[in-house]
């Protein structure tokens, strides 16, 4: 059996409590608060029945057996495999599309394997953003970057970057969120011989129902979920019935992330998104702290959709740099190598500039 239970501390200060038998009042140990016996009883009866709402919450499951379903023969007859023996990453993509390199790492080398294990998806935001537009963006990231290696620019071949559609599951519920939050205003006034600050403490509870709609959570454990996060949002009212046709000229990551799996990250970016709802409600106070939060789903489902994606993985001194840009959207993300000679070079012209100035500086003030 979960333990739900809470210790009895001070609401204030976090110490120990004690019952006072000539005041008939709960004293904190450390703070000195007096508590009414009633007042706490109320409160840590609330945070025991919020800890076993909580555990509830969490031992709650998603129903994802109606996410994605099953290929036609037909269908599986137009696609195939191929496997990175570098990173292991798993491309679909049909039969008359050519994939030159691995979009993770790289490898120019790729394996035919047999198509299986995946699910068809059920929607699919088709792309936007045409391979010109994924060209002109990169070379935009590119400019301005003066610590940039020209060996990285000379050698980055532009032209490479490919389309792939990127799996999600994506999450719709209802929940109910429940927040108890520790608040405080000071008021500051002045004696003849100090300035006293008083805080005055007090305890919030806000609770609500809401709906989430499309909660992306992505699918792949090669793509890097900063970089994803990064190139969101995407316009999921975009959303349509996937059909194989989508799929042509284009290439799909193979999901290596179960829906059951990906479902703890929905719920902490929807508990976060709920928790931070109903604290933008706590007004009136000068500081606001979360002290428990429970988060709850009534009901729920999860969808299985791709995502497009434009993808480039250059290797420079045996590391790894990835450019994405949002098919639909054109939002852009990565990471590049910068020159550190160069960035010597800088900062000692830099220091040779200034040096001087600072010395004098330095002599008028101190002599």
């Amino acid at each position: 059996m979960a333990d739900t239970s809470v210790s009895i501390q001070c609401p204030n200060c976090g110490a120990p409590l004690a019952f006072s038998p000539g005041k008939e009042k709960v004293v904190c140990e450390y703070c000195g608060t007096e508590f009414d016996v009633k007042a706490i009883e109320e409160l840590y009866a609330k945070k025991e029945e919020m800890a076993a709402a909580a555990h509830r919450a969490k031992e709650a499951r998603w129903d994802t057996a109606q996410a994605g379903s099953q290929w036609t023969e037909e269908e599986e007859k137009t696609l195939r495999a191929l496997t990175c023996p570098t990173c292991g990453a798993q491309i679909v993509c049909d039969e008359n599309t050519m994939a030159t390199e691995c979009v993770y790492c790289g490898n120019p080398t790729l394996v035919p394997s047999r198509f299986e294990g995946m699910l068809k998806p059920d929607f699919i935001i088709p792309f936007k953003k045409t391979k010109e537009e994924a060209v002109a963006a990169l070379k935009e990231f590119y400019k301005g970057k003066f610590l940039l290696p020209k060996e990285f620019t000379a050698q980055n071949r532009i032209e490479a970057v490919q389309p792939m559609y990127v799996p999600f599951w994506l999450f719709d519920s209802r929940v109910k969120a429940e927040g108890l939050f520790r608040t405080e205003n000071d008021m500051v006034y002045n004696t003849e011989n100090a300035v006293i600050t008083e805080t005055s403490i007090y305890r919030c509870s806000r609770k609500g129902t809401m709906e989430f709609h499309r909660i992306p959570v992505d699918g792949s454990k090669k793509m890097d979920d900063t970089f994803m996060e990064s190139i969101e949002p995407f316009d999921y009212s975009a959303l349509v019935p996937f059909q194989s046709a989508y799929l042509t000229g284009f290439l799909a990551d193979k999901y290596d992330v179960t829906a059951e799996d990906a479902a703890p990250r929905a719920d902490r970016r929807m508990a976060k998104s709920a928790m931070m709802v109903l604290e933008d409600t706590v007004t009136g106070y000068m500081r606001c702290t979360p002290e428990d939060e429970v988060f709850e789903k009534e009901e729920g489902s999860v969808s299985y959709a791709m995502a497009p994606v434009w993808i480039l993985t250059t290797r420079y001194k045996e590391k790894s740099y990835t450019f994405l840009m949002n098919g639909q959207t054109g939002k852009v993300a990565g990471t590049l190598p910068y020159d550190r000679p160069k960035s010597y070079c800088i900062f000692g012209a830099v220091t040779a500039v200034f040096a001087p100035a600072f010395y004098f500086l330095a002599q008028s003030i101190f002599g």
